[in-house]
């Protein structure tokens, strides 16, 4: 199997997460999101990112002091992984806009450190991001970090813990590789995350 469908993940993955739902147990409270489940926090702010239209919630952001961690769980087959493929396909997409991507090794694997090109009020800029991404079975979660904690070490670090302790929750339904796994509003929204 070539690198770019080998499966990506850190190897103390199934003990530090990202976790799959079948390695934790349902005593820790957790916000649930469908295929996803977060271990809520003292100011962390969920927000849900809602597809116009059709009204299908795409991604959950997770505002954590002062950055912001964007996640979305996707299917992906038992043996092959995504995230060598979807690395390259965001290389191209950002240098295509004008950006700067650098790929180094990380905690989790390989991420991508980017300057992406965005309008801001005084004109055109830049904003600093990082994608990160893990292969789980047969699910591959894709984060990307805005803010401080996209250049900040001990920021990112905080991020990075955050990511690590989502649970993805995939499900029996078969479903195409890099279908986004269904999200939806939480029940019940504490008073430390809410949804928008």
């Amino acid at each position: 199997m070539s690198d770019e469908y080998a499966k990506s993940s850190p190897d103390d993955r199934e003990t530090n997460g990202p976790f799959d739902e079948v390695e934790v147990s349902g005593v820790r409270p957790y916000v649930d999101l469908g295929s996803l489940k977060l271990v809520p926090r003292e100011g962390l702010n969920l927000r849900l990112e809602v597809e116009e239209g059709s009204g299908r919630v795409v991604a959950a952001a997770l505002d954590f002091r002062g950055s912001t961690l964007q996640v979305q769980p996707f299917a992906a087959s038992r043996n092959a992984g995504l995230w060598g493929e979807i690395r390259s396909q965001l290389s191209e997409q950002v240098a295509k806009q004008g950006g700067h991507v650098e790929e180094y090794a990380g905690v989790l694997g390989p991420e991508l450190s980017c300057r992406v090109p965005v309008s801001t009020p005084s004109g055109p800029g830049f904003q600093d991001v990082r994608f990160i991404g893990v292969d789980g079975p047969r699910w591959f979660l894709r984060g990307v970090i805005a803010g401080p904690a996209a250049v900040d070490a001990e920021q990112g670090t905080v991020m990075m813990d955050l990511f690590r302790s989502i649970v993805v929750v995939r499900g029996q339904a078969p479903l195409p590789p890099r279908e986004l796994l269904p999200l939806r509003v939480p029940a019940q929204a504490s008073g430390t995350t809410q949804a928008r």
